[in-house]
Parts: structure tokens; sequence; C-alpha cells
């Protein structure tokens, strides 16, 4: 297992995209101070799963992105990726190469891939658990790094000794192991606490049992008795219903026959109705020839008192009478005749007025 490249891309101070190939020997980077030759063992620590933002020399993660000139503008994420050759399958993955790549955006959002796929950060660690290439490997040692070591405490150089004896990742299963066993005892402890808790609940429980099963045996019964009582209130209110039923059948055979008899006398008010026209109209005519009757009559009796004031103005008057006498006597006579047919007339006419009043009032 050989390191064969390293891409970097918005990383520090490397704003384009820079691929570093490494062959078979010795691959040496030099350059003058503040050349950005720390950068690229920074950015292996960082994609092999560097948190601290310290140990990159920044304050905060997003420090490592590239932060822009008076001539650049400044990028929106880093990206760093390193290519290993795992013919020997010296790393536990079935590929002959692994490229491994973090990016981190200013957002704060970042990622792990692992040959182009999502990964976690604890996939990675435990990828190169002993292999001495993680980031607090002895493979990567950054500047100053060799006398922080010696002078580090006791703990920190143990760490280092034991990624290259090769036991770290035992010690990191013993530790997650002791940490499953530990919450496991406090799971074993919250569970002889809840077992504690149901052996002093088990008096009342049982209790609560017991009126619990002599409820439900009380529930059947009562359901058992709304059943009946449902059956015969059905019963009855079938019974009800059939009744109601006859009701309306009776109802509606009575119905028909009023409707009927409503038609027949509908029929014979109007042809009431038809006959009271046809007397309006008789009537009509009635008060026409009556008001005709009163006219003529009316209009003979002004003859007849015309006739008897030349009757008086001729008596009155003896001295033309003399000689007229025997004219005026025919002539009276006649007129005498006329008004006996007059009168005849009259009384007729009377008689015809008092029998419309007889017809009107009836």
């Amino acid at each position: 297992m050989f390191l064969k490249s390293i891409e970097v891309q918005g990383f520090k101070s490397f704003a384009n995209k820079i691929l570093f190939e490494f062959n078979d020997g010795i691959t040496g980077i030099v350059g003058p101070n503040g050349s950005g030759k720390s950068n690229v063992a920074e950015a292996v620590r960082w994609v092999l799963g560097e948190q601290s933002a310290k140990q990159l020399r920044g304050t905060s993660m997003q420090d490592v992105i590239f932060a822009g000139t008076q001539n650049r503008k400044p990028q929106g994420y880093a990206y760093v990726a390193i290519t290993l050759d795992n013919s020997d399958h010296s790393l536990p993955i079935d590929y002959d190469e692994v490229t491994v790549s973090r990016r981190v955006y200013r957002s704060g959002e970042s990622e792990y891939l692992m040959n182009g796929s999502s990964c976690r950060l604890r996939d990675i660690n435990e990828l190169f658990y002993d292999t001495g290439i993680g980031k607090e490997g002895y493979s990567i040692i950054g500047q100053g790094q060799i006398d922080k070591i010696l002078s580090g405490k006791p703990e920190d150089r143990r760490e280092l000794f034991d990624e290259a004896a090769g036991i770290v990742k035992f010690k990191k299963r013993k530790n997650i192991a002791q940490k499953k066993l530990e919450d496991e005892q406090q799971n074993l402890v919250r569970v002889n606490d809840i077992l504690s808790e149901l052996e002093k609940q088990v008096g009342p429980l049982e209790e609560q049992s017991k009126k619990a099963r002599e409820y439900l045996n009380l529930k059947e019964q009562l359901k058992n008795l709304d059943m009946q009582s449902f059956h015969l209130e059905n019963k009855v209110q079938k019974e009800k219903l059939m009744e109601v039923e006859n009701n309306i059948s009776v109802v509606t055979g009575n119905l028909e026959e009023e409707r009927k008899h409503s038609e027949e006398l509908q029929s014979h008010y109007d042809e009431l109705a038809e006959k009271i026209s046809h007397v309006d109209a008789g009537l009509e005519k009635s008060r026409e020839s009556l008001s005709a009757s009163h006219l003529a009559r009316e209009s003979m009796e002004g003859q007849i008192k015309v006739l008897e004031e030349q009757i008086h103005t001729e008596e009155a008057s003896e001295e033309h009478v003399q000689g007229r006498m025997s004219a005026i006597e025919t002539e009276l006579s006649e007129k005498k005749q006329q008004k006996a047919d007059f009168t005849h007339q009259k009384g007729e006419i009377n008689e015809s007025l008092d029998a419309l009043d007889d017809r009107q009032g009836m």
C-alpha cells in the first residue's frame, strides 16, 4: 500500500485544482517559506478526519477554505481527495485502489466520500486503524510534531506507540465493547428498578385485575341485557310499525274516497255555477225589460195626466165645452177606453214586476 495522489481544490492557499502524483521511491515537496508546503500535510490530515481547527493552524473549520486575494474571489468550499494503492489489500476493503475525499462549505455543511460513495467519519477511521495513516498516525508528522510528541504527555505518546504496534483497532473495539457493557449495565439497573417498582405494584394490580375481571363480567351481562332489550324494543317497534302501516293504508283509502267525493262536489259546484250564471243573465234581461216597462208606464201615466189635465181644462171651460160636447163625449169615451186599456196594461205590468220581484226573492 502506498500513496498514489493527492487532489486539492479550494483548501487554504490552493485556490485552483491541483493534483500531486507520487511514484515509487521518495517524493519531496520543496519551496521557500510561505509557499504552502505544510498545507499539503494538513490537507492529508484534514481529509483523514481532523476535527480540530487549531491543529490546522486556524480558529474555525471555515478557515481551511481559500479566503481570496485582491485579484481572486474567495472559494465557496474546500475539497481534498487522497488515492491509495491497495493492491496488497492492506486496507480491509475489496478495492485495489481507495480514494477518500472530504468537502466542506462555508455554511458549515461537510461530507465524506469513499470511492465516490457517501460515508461516515467513523468508517474512515475504522478503515485506517493500525495502518499508521490516520490523522493521529505516525505516518503523518507535521511541522513541530516531533517536538510535541517528545514533550507531550505519556498518554499522547502511548497513542502513537499503540498505532505503530497495531493494537489501536483492538483498543477501540475494547472501548466500544466496554461502553456497550456500561450501557447494558445501566439498562440492567433500570430494568431492576422497573422490576422492583412492578413488584410493589403486584398487589394493587392484582386487586385491580379482580375488579377488572368483575367489571368485564358485568359488562358482558350488561351487553346481553342490552341485546335482549334491543330485541324486545325491536319487536315492539315492528308491531307499532305494522299498526302504523295499517293506519296509513286505511287513511290512504279514506283519502282516495274523499278525493273522489271532492271531485264530485267540484263538478256539482261547477254545474251550479253555470246555472247561476244563466239565471243571472236572465235576471239581467228581466231587469232591462222591467226598466223598459217602468219607462213605458211612466210615459203612459204622463199621457194620462196630460189627458186628465185636458179633461179638467175642458170641464173648466164650460162655454167651450157646451159647443163641443158631443164631440168631446165621443172623444172622451175613446179616451176612457184608452185609459181602461192603459190601466189594464198597467195591471199586467205590475203583475209582471211582482212576479219578477218574487223570483228575485227566491
